[in-house]
């Protein structure tokens, strides 16, 4: 079992760049008030609390990058889904699971097998950034409605269908992206880049993987993330987000409660 402690190292922050001037708040943790992570897990928690769910699977967990990489401590405190009384369970596909920091317990699972939960096992599933990735979406959300328990919810954040940035990485082979990442984020590892399907990455596909479900969400643009480290781009792109359709957003949170028993 990993630690349980919720406070996550304090590591000093980078050198502040352009976006910290234009954005000065940024300066007291790293963040600012566009942050479309903290954002997301203010409500993950705010539902974990109003509700009291304990036992919480993390799926599509990762290494847990955000622990290693990520300088603000509020944004990785709000990551960390452990508190007192919680049990996390870290799931993904890849083997580096099992160095996941902030779960007590790791699971390797088959891309396309069944996951190896009882029925209804989960008060609360939550889910970053893994939806894009899923090549059988209908497999994978019956899987985890079934260790769902009734009542409970699946988190998720993914990126949106008919966002600018998907329709650009749909363009991209799968092969090339570890290449265009590293030019539109330099920052970024290539142990924290995979394979992109985009098939349950609208509210459409997602009513219909998790047919029955009642779906709530919400469209989010938050920083913009691929400016190639340029100031022009980077007004560019905080313009277009200022008056884009919010259809078109770059990021579609979703809270998916499988129905109650009868």
């Amino acid at each position: 079992m990993n630690e349980s402690s919720p406070t996550p190292p304090v590591r000093p922050l980078p050198n502040g760049d352009f976006t910290t001037r234009i954005n000065t708040e940024k300066g007291l943790d790293g963040f600012t008030r566009y942050d479309g992570t903290i954002k997301f897990f203010a409500f993950v928690h705010a539902l974990i609390l109003r509700e009291g769910l304990e036992i919480i699977m993390d799926f599509g967990a990762g290494r847990g990058g955000f622990w290693h990489d990520d300088p603000s401590v509020f944004r990785r405190h709000m990551r960390d889904l452990r508190r007192p009384g919680v049990t996390v369970t870290a799931v993904d596909v890849d083997a580096v699971v099992k160095k996941h920091p902030c779960s007590h317990e790791q699971v390797v699972v088959a891309p396309h097998g069944p996951l190896p939960f009882t029925d209804g096992h989960f008060d609360v599933i939550v889910s970053d950034m893994t939806f894009e990735h899923l090549e059988r979406p209908n497999e994978v959300a019956t899987e985890l409605m079934r260790v769902l328990r009734p009542g409970g919810v699946i988190c998720a954040r993914t990126p949106n269908r008919f966002g600018y940035v998907t329709l650009v990485s749909s363009l991209i082979p799968n092969a090339l992206h570890p290449r265009f990442l590293g030019r539109v984020q330099p920052d970024r590892k290539n142990a924290d880049i995979f394979p992109t399907y985009y098939r349950l990455n609208s509210v459409s596909q997602v009513r219909t993987a998790f047919a029955g479900a009642e779906v709530s969400h919400y469209h989010d643009n938050g920083d913009p993330a691929y400016y190639f480290g340029n100031r022009t781009a980077y007004f560019i792109v905080n313009a277009i987000h200022a008056i884009m359709p919010r259809i078109l957003s770059t990021t579609l949170c979703l809270f998916i409660r499988k129905p109650a028993r009868a």
